[in-house]
């Protein structure tokens, strides 16, 4: 049946237009070769336009089978009339632009999954009702940026959209004090949080030495490799290579050598770790007062501390320095821990004379109760945060707080007639000068220096490693030989509060120990959850 159409009887060159030819004409504003041909039965085919109404191939008998077009429809219309098929195309080609800057690969699509901060009652500290009016959310910041949501393509090039986005990105950097002789060990730590992380946000890399770098361990790209181990061949971010001040790596003119070699001498006697080691007190001196006052470092606001030999578990997939800035945090940790008492036995004592001396540096909202034993006295504790692994903001340590505090402490020479380190020096400044709710937990990065190890639960769909109890490594840095007393409840437990302290109905810390145990297996969380 042929149906006759009024339309081509007015148009007797119009044949319905070929997908083709729509897109050519669309696009580019031209016609295909196809349009020009001719159709032996109606003739030469006439130009088409996008936005002229159709010639029916119909009688309009079949308007019966076709709907009747809104009033929005024909509006839509006569606007898209008024567009040139030029106008059209650029439009087009504009919003396909910005589908593919705005929309994320399908690769990250799939958003990892986060256990809530709310569900593993991990920091009921940051939670409490006068935080939730004043403070941010982390959990929700979590929720909405765990999907890679900041980093950079995975070719190691910033896209324009990224660039754009990423012009407010934080001023931050990894940093690490090494040695050239530790080439090996920093190579392993650097490719595993290359590969669990900084591959996809491309951080600069800052290594600290007291003596040059040599080219081994740096390698040049402009020529062939010295070594595929060597650093700047492990990451495609920038790296840095910075001398350290002699007056930052050398014994203070106030210092008693004679006394300070006795103190070498008696430390290591009595097996305090690495108590012998002249190059180990400078190294925690400088960790504690100095790593911030380095040139390089003015132009960062941030810094991750990554030591060499270190193991990282987990996909990271968040922007960790993002995250601190925009939840105004101050310090990151993810293992509060026992050390060795005997490393430093005026550390406390010293702490409360500068705290009675400047109570005007102390925060209002500063928490030290989780730092004190009321079993001894309410002297320190020793629990610390272990500072291989912090995570921290540079304008909190450059503040006046905590420069006072360490200037106190150096001048004492506790650096040098005893051991004092830089992991409990942190903690205690932290603790004094920064409210609780502005130190998080970093709980759900797996890591491991030496002995001590943490791996977050839940996690094997992203973590290479077996979960830890949250007491996992609590005394491990205490030698069986320290006579120091412990306190009641684990540092972590201490610290995080509330229904981590609760134990089961029944048990009895003395009576575990009789029967062989050690004592903080009574708690009704594991943390394994």
């Amino acid at each position: 049946m042929v149906f006759n159409n009024p339309e081509s009887e007015k148009r007797p060159g119009r044949l319905k237009m070929g997908y083709l030819d729509l897109v050519t004409e669309k696009l580019f504003g031209i016609s295909s070769n196809i349009s020009g041909l001719k159709s032996p039965i109606l003739g030469p085919r006439k130009p088409y336009s996008p936005f002229s109404s159709p010639a029916s191939s119909v009688s309009s008998s079949s308007s019966f089978w076709m709907p009747r077009r809104s009033s929005a429809s024909r509006t839509l219309s006569r606007l898209l009339s008024c567009i040139t098929k030029r106008q059209f195309a650029v439009l087009t080609c504009v919003f396909l632009t910005a589908f593919v800057w705005f929309v994320p690969p399908p690769s990250t699509w799939h958003r990892a999954a986060m256990a809530s901060v709310d569900q593993l009652q991990l920091y009921p500290y940051i939670f409490s009702d006068k935080d939730k009016r004043i403070h941010k959310n982390p959990a929700l910041w979590l929720e909405k940026n765990s999907n890679n949501k900041h980093s950079i393509s995975e070719n190691g090039l910033l896209s324009p959209f990224t660039r754009m986005v990423n012009a407010g990105r934080p001023r931050a950097a990894l940093i690490s004090l090494v040695r050239n002789s530790e080439l090996e060990g920093i190579s392993q730590s650097i490719r595993q949080l290359e590969y669990q992380w900084n591959h996809k946000y491309q951080y600069p890399w800052i290594f600290f030495n007291d003596e040059p770098f040599s080219d081994e361990f740096k390698a040049r790209r402009e020529t062939s490799p010295i070594s595929a181990a060597a650093t700047r061949n492990l990451t495609s971010a920038k790296c840095y290579y910075e001398l350290l001040p002699k007056e930052h790596w050398s014994l203070p003119d106030w210092i008693d050598e004679g006394r300070f070699m006795n103190s070498l001498e008696y430390l290591g006697a009595i097996g305090v770790g690495k108590g012998w080691m002249i190059s180990y007190r400078h190294m925690c001196r400088w960790n504690s007062g100095f790593f911030y006052k380095h040139p390089r470092l003015k132009e960062f606001d941030w810094y991750w501390r990554v030591e060499p030999d270190v193991h990282f578990f987990c996909d990271i997939n968040y922007d960790v320095f993002r995250f601190m800035r925009d939840n105004n945090m101050k310090y990151g940790f993810n293992m509060n821990i026992l050390d060795d008492a005997r490393s430093f036995p005026s550390l406390w004592s010293r702490t409360r004379s500068f705290i009675n001396a400047h109570p005007e540096l102390i925060h209002p909202d500063a928490d030290l109760d989780w730092l004190l034993d009321p079993r001894n006295g309410g002297d320190y504790n020793n629990c610390q945060f272990f500072s291989n692994f912090e995570i921290g903001s540079l304008q909190f340590f450059r503040g006046e707080a905590n420069e006072k505090y360490f200037s106190w402490l150096d001048r004492g020479g506790g650096f040098y007639y005893e051991r004092f380190g830089d992991a409990p020096i942190h903690t205690l400044s932290v603790a004094m000068f920064v409210p609780k709710s502005q130190i998080w937990y970093f709980r759900d990065i797996g890591y491991q220096h030496d002995i001590n190890r943490h791996c977050p639960p839940n996690s094997s769909h992203r973590c290479l490693c077996e979960p830890t109890p949250i007491d996992e490594n609590f005394y491990k840095l205490v030698p069986f030989e320290s006579p120091q007393k412990k306190p009641a409840d684990t540092c972590i437990r201490q610290f995080l509060g509330g229904d981590w302290l609760k134990k089961n109905d029944g048990w009895d810390q003395e009576a575990e120990r009789a029967f062989g145990g050690d004592g903080y297996h009574g708690y009704m969380l594991s943390g394994l959850d």
